[in-house]
């Protein structure tokens, strides 16, 4: 069995490649992948693996948008950190979801559940996959309406520098350099951008491309991105995001 791995903590996906070998060492790990944009080239340029293991929250937004990137024909099981609230709308889009930390059972219930799947199983799911598909937004967000005190402020996405979270509190940053409170997270505001103008850097910043000054190669091969406005902390690209990040800021 070929299988990918969709996962953007290092630590996460070796834990999962070991238990994955331990329960059958003839399970062939094809590729690690960190976001929605590498799965996307990754799928398009590479013959497509048996089963795929994707963490809902990747370094650039949900999981749900690889299904408005493209066709998808591979069956898929979920992992998270989050409880069973945030799953309802993955289980039954899905063969399984796994919760982490992922326990040796039921990464093996999820498997055997997978090989028990029928040929009407498999045309059902992607049936109920193209769905979702189909069902996924047409226009990426123009505005944002954010409460200030009694009122909500509508705020228009071209004014946005880049948005910030950090121990569950999101901030808007204007290019003004006005901040705003928001009261969603980065995950739910990503899938709604147009991803030529809007980059997840990390897990706490969204950057706007227009407010890209200056990118500062960093000692360990990160990179630190420069900004017209003060920032609440400094803006860093992962070693392994930095390609995608520099082909985003000139390909686009």
């Amino acid at each position: 069995m070929k299988v990918l791995i969709i996962e953007d903590e290092t630590a996460a996906s070796e834990n999962l490649i070991a238990m994955l070998q331990e329960i059958d060492s003839e399970i062939e790990v094809v590729k690690v992948l960190e976001s929605v944009q590498q799965t996307v080239r990754w799928l398009s340029n590479n013959p497509s693996p048996d089963l795929i293991f994707m963490d809902i929250h990747l370094s650039d937004g949900s999981a749900f948008t690889l299904f408005q990137e493209m066709e998808v024909t591979v069956p898929i099981v979920f992992t998270t950190a989050y409880d069973q609230y945030a799953l309802d709308a993955f289980t039954v889009n899905s063969v399984d979801y796994l919760l982490k930390p992922i326990k040796i059972a039921e990464l093996e219930r999820a498997l055997n559940k997978y090989k028990r799947w029928t040929h009407g199983d498999v045309v059902d799911y992607l049936e109920r996959m193209m769905k979702m598909k189909a069902s996924a937004p047409s226009e990426y967000t123009s505005s944002l309406l954010v409460p200030v005190r009694d009122k909500l402020v509508p705020v228009v996405m071209e004014d946005v520098a880049c948005i910030y979270s950090s121990d569950r509190k999101t901030q808007i940053y204007l290019k003004s350099g006005q901040m705003m409170l928001y009261n969603r997270s980065l995950d739910s505001i990503i899938v709604g951008l147009d991803p030529s103008r809007f980059f997840r850097a990390n897990k706490q910043y969204i950057v706007s491309r227009d407010c890209v000054k200056e990118i500062i190669i960093w000692f360990d091969s990160r990179l630190l991105v420069k900004m017209p406005i003060e920032l609440p902390e400094p803006l860093f690209i992962s070693k392994n995001k930095a390609a995608e990040f520099k082909n985003w800021l000139t390909v686009n």
